[in-house]
């Protein structure tokens, strides 16, 4: 009857937890988060959040109109004002005191103009600087830690919004980073492997090890060349990619791709502000470069991996290969010594 009774409570406690809404929430979050934090979950995550900060820096930063538009817009007013003054004052009368009012208007003119582009004006209007191809651009600049500085956020909001962007989004990039890097250094030495194994022999794939007569297989690693081959192929891709897109040169897109996934960002050349099509309901070629990007660094990452593992794997070989050449040598002179001490007692 006990043992009735205690299966019948642990039956009614296990049916009040599995149907306890609590619960459900609970185990629902818990994989969630475990699927985030998966490869295909991390990929995800870091898209959308690139989206909803494109987004986001673009509502911010269209709300508050650029004051120094509206500045220089006064200062043409008041020059072409003051010359048309000038004008009727002198030009009947005298030409040469107009030409010297004339030119003090534009000096004056000139100055305060190169004043406002020092402060960063550059013609355009906040709509047209932050549209979603650039904007996608600058939050892929942020959290990935590239810095462009190309386009920078002018309002206070923008550059707060700036800061918890980069805050939350290093850590998640660097997660990105990891996983994808380890997904694809198995992915590429399976590959490699498999080609390997296709193209030679068994026979040539066996290795005796020292002391056992048991043939064994040889391990195979990426060779760095391989890595190096990966990597140039790739950036030839962005080359020839951004040279017809963006109308560049050949070198300035190499320069560009290898810049960019380096994390230099010097800046001077950013896609996706010259891309015309993703307003008119053409987003291809925004999808492909923000693609490219994120792709490449995963390529970076993988090849880092690689090589760490061909240079583990050489220095445990030669650390083992200066072993066996010190036991060899302790031996031979181990033998010397013998030989001698013998020959002095027959002696």
């Amino acid at each position: 009857m006990n043992r009735q009774r205690s299966s019948v409570r642990s039956r009614g406690s296990s049916s009040t937890t599995t149907s306890d809404p609590r619960e459900k929430v609970k185990d629902c979050c818990r994989k969630f988060i475990a699927f985030m934090c998966t490869q295909v979950g991390v990929g995800g995550l870091i898209v959308v959040y690139a989206l909803v900060g494109a987004a986001s820096f673009m509502s911010i930063e269209t709300q508050e109109p650029n004051p120094l538009i509206e500045h220089v817009e006064n200062l043409r007013r008041n020059c072409a004002a003051e010359l048309w003054d000038v004008t009727e004052q002198h030009n009947l009368f005298n030409s040469s005191i107009w030409h010297l009012e004339a030119d003090i208007v534009l000096k004056r003119y000139q100055d305060d103009f190169a004043e406002a582009i020092r402060k960063g004006y550059d013609g355009r209007h906040p709509e047209e600087v932050w549209n979603f191809p650039a904007a996608l651009m600058f939050c892929l600049a942020v959290f990935t830690m590239i810095g462009y500085g190309n386009m920078v956020p002018r309002t206070a909001w923008g550059k707060g919004a700036t800061v918890i962007y980069a805050t939350f989004g290093i850590p998640l990039y660097i997660l990105y980073f990891m996983n994808m890097g380890k997904v694809l250094a198995s992915t590429f030495k399976w590959l490699y492997t498999w080609l390997h194994e296709c193209s030679h022999s068994q026979d040539d794939d066996m290795n005796i090890e020292d002391g056992s007569g048991v043939p064994q297989k040889k391990r195979i690693i990426v060779p760095t060349t391989a890595c190096l081959w990966v990597i140039s192929i790739y950036i030839a891709t962005g080359t020839i990619m951004f040279a017809e897109w963006e109308k560049w040169t050949y070198l300035d897109s190499a320069y560009f791709c290898v810049t960019s996934l380096c994390k230099i960002g010097i800046g001077d050349l950013v896609p996706g502000a010259n891309i015309l099509d993703s307003q008119s309901g053409k987003p291809t070629k925004l999808v492909i470069n923000f693609v490219y990007m994120l792709l490449g660094m995963g390529l970076v990452a993988m090849c880092y991996i690689l090589m760490r593992e061909e240079v583990r794997i050489k220095m445990q070989e030669i650390k083992e290969d200066t072993r066996l050449c010190l036991e060899d040598m302790s031996a031979k002179f181990a033998k010397c010594f013998g030989s001698s001490k013998e020959s002095q007692y027959y002696d």
